[in-house]
């Protein structure tokens, strides 16, 4: 499982970047075009409401998991999040979680079959 977090970490940074860049090269950088965008209508702003709950919920679970698993460095997923996207941010640190809890606990695949 761990190696799909990575991939999806990957699409979750080159897909919405494709869509940046795309907007980037036609527009520049416009801030109050992207947010007349980004809220133009109900639907719109459904998925950016939608997103930015979901950032503060992940943000909030990060930390408090970091703290509690000891992994090194909440500050690079809260980053993540800020500044490439949670669509990156949470199977990044879901894979970096997966990895923790492999170095904390046994591996199932080395527990004697006889014994399940």
């Amino acid at each position: 499982m761990r190696h799909v977090y990575l991939i999806l970490s990957i699409a979750g940074f080159v897909l919405p970047y494709y869509f940046l860049v795309t907007f980037l090269l036609e527009n520049g950088f416009d801030l109050r075009l992207i947010l007349d965008q980004l809220f133009a209508n109900s639907i719109s702003t459904f998925f950016a409401i939608d997103l930015i709950l979901t950032a503060i919920v992940f943000l909030i679970y990060s930390f408090t998991e970091t703290r509690r698993l000891k992994m090194k460095s909440w500050s690079l997923y809260m980053l993540a999040t800020l500044l490439i996207g949670p669509s990156f941010a949470m199977p990044f640190f879901l894979y970096n979680r997966t990895g923790r809890l492999d170095r904390t606990t046994h591996n199932p695949e080395t527990q004697d079959r006889s014994t399940l």
